[in-house]
C-alpha cells in the first residue's frame, strides 16, 4: 500500500507552483505537475521532484475546461489510489491599469474569471470526494490584489477577490472533513511581473515595493510554497484563513509617533 500522500499543483511548470511541487516532493508527496502552455520547463520541475523521491504524473492541461480538471484529478487517483492535498495555482492577468479600460472588455473579464476562478472551482469540485476519504486540505494561491483591490488590471483584482470569498465558503462547506485556505501574496521576484510590466518597469516596481512595505522585502516563489506546504500540511487547526505574504503592506504607512513632554 502507497503510504506517501499525493496531491495535485496546478500550475506547476514554473514560479510559485513548480516551487510548491518540489517542496511537497521533498516532504513526502507524489505530485501531479499541471501546465498548458511551458512543456520543457514542466519536465524540468518534474525531473527536480523525482530527484526529490517523489513519483511524479506530469499533465497538459487547461483548468478551465472542467473535462480536463476531471481527467486530472482520475489520472492522480488512478495512479496513486488517493489524493490528499490540492493548490489551486494556475492563474492568468491582462496588465491593463485603471488608465486604459477601454482596452477591457466581456472577453478579457471572462478568460482571466475562467482559469482564476472557474478553474479553482471546477478543479475543487472534481477532487472533492477523493480528499475527503483522506481528511485533505486544499491551499488557494490567491493575491493581494483581492484582499486590498489593488493591482495590475481590474479583471485580475475581481478574480483573486472572488477566490478569496471562493475560500470562504468552501471552508465552511468542507468542514469538517476539508480545510481550505489561501495565500494572498504581494510582489513576488518571478519572470510573470517581468513580463507583464517589462524589465524596467518591473524593477521600478520592485524598488518601490521594498522602499515602501514594513519588511521591505519583496515575496520569492519559494516564500510562497513554503506557506502554502505549511498550510496544506502542517495546519491541522486552520481553515477559511487568507494569509497575506506583503511583508506588510496591508499595514499602510507607518503612523507618525508624537514626542510628549515628561
Amino acid at each position: 500500500m502507497n503510504q506517501r500522500k499525493a496531491a495535485i499543483v496546478t500550475g506547476s511548470a514554473t514560479g510559485v507552483g513548480a516551487a510548491t511541487a518540489l517542496g511537497l516532493a521533498r516532504r513526502g508527496y507524489d505530485v501531479l505537475i499541471n501546465y498548458l502552455k511551458s512543456e520543457q520547463e514542466a519536465k524540468e520541475t518534474e525531473e527536480a521532484c523525482r530527484r526529490a523521491g517523489a513519483d511524479t504524473l506530469l499533465v497538459k492541461g487547461d483548468v478551465a475546461d472542467d473535462g480536463a480538471c476531471r481527467a486530472m484529478v482520475d489520472a492522480a487517483v488512478a495512479r496513486w489510489k488517493r489524493l490528499d492535498g490540492l493548490v489551486n495555482n494556475a492563474g492568468i492577468n491582462t496588465f491593463v491599469g485603471a488608465s486604459n479600460w477601454d482596452a477591457l472588455d466581456a472577453q478579457t473579464f471572462q478568460n482571466v474569471m475562467g482559469v482564476n476562478v472557474i478553474g479553482a472551482f471546477q478543479m475543487v469540485r472534481a477532487c472533492v470526494v477523493h480528499l475527503k476519504a483522506h481528511q485533505g486540505a486544499i491551499v488557494n494561491v490567491s493575491s493581494i490584489a483581492g484582499a486590498l483591490g489593488i493591482g495590475s488590471s481590474v479583471p485580475y483584482i475581481a478574480s483573486k477577490g472572488a477566490v478569496n470569498a471562493l475560500t470562504l465558503h468552501l471552508a465552511r462547506a468542507l468542514a469538517p472533513d476539508i480545510r481550505v485556505n489561501a495565500v494572498c501574496p504581494g510582489l513576488i521576484t518571478m519572470r510573470w511581473f517581468v513580463r507583464g510590466a517589462g524589465q524596467e518597469g518591473y524593477e521600478k516596481l520592485k524598488a518601490a515595493y521594498e522602499r515602501s512595505t514594513p519588511l521591505k522585502r519583496a515575496c520569492t516563489a519559494e516564500d510562497v510554497a513554503d506557506a502554502v506546504i505549511w498550510l496544506l500540511d502542517a495546519a491541522r487547526t486552520v481553515t477559511g484563513e487568507l494569509v497575506l505574504l506583503d511583508s506588510g503592506m496591508h499595514l499602510g504607512a507607518s503612523p507618525v509617533i508624537v514626542a510628549t513632554p515628561d
